[in-house]
């Protein structure tokens, strides 16, 4: 459990290490602006890579290294389509959940986040 009281509780012991391991992954896959923002789009519904990359404005080869990370880390899924696959949210409900509370969490820090010195984006001085 990566919080106490926070989500469902089991009999199993856990890993704390481990655990704590899984979320920071969790967390640096979606780190990236790029991933978020597909992850974001994918809120919507399925879509293909053509048109992910318009919307984003990003290069096909960028949209689809950062679709087969979230692939990888299982956020995303895709299905075959022709000769193209739709790319769509792998576990929507808890994605749409996390975006939420992330989002809840920005509106109740305001700009802390963006003036952190170690992970913020300080404008040049």
């Amino acid at each position: 459990m990566i919080v106490e009281g926070a989500g469902r509780a089991t009999d199993a012991p856990v890993d704390e290490a481990a655990a704590l391991s899984a979320a920071a992954c969790l967390f640096r896959s979606l780190g990236d602006p790029s991933r978020l923002a597909i992850v974001r789009h994918l809120a919507l519904g399925e879509h293909k890579v053509v048109e992910l990359t318009r919307h984003l404005g990003l290069a096909q080869s960028t949209v689809s290294a950062h679709l087969a990370c979230l692939r990888d880390c299982g956020l995303v899924t895709s299905r075959p389509q022709g000769r193209a696959s739709l790319w769509s949210l792998a576990a929507t409900p808890e994605v749409l959940e996390l975006l939420a509370a992330a989002e809840r969490l920005l509106a109740a820090t305001g700009d802390a986040v963006i003036l952190c010195p170690a992970y913020g984006e300080v404008p040049d001085r």
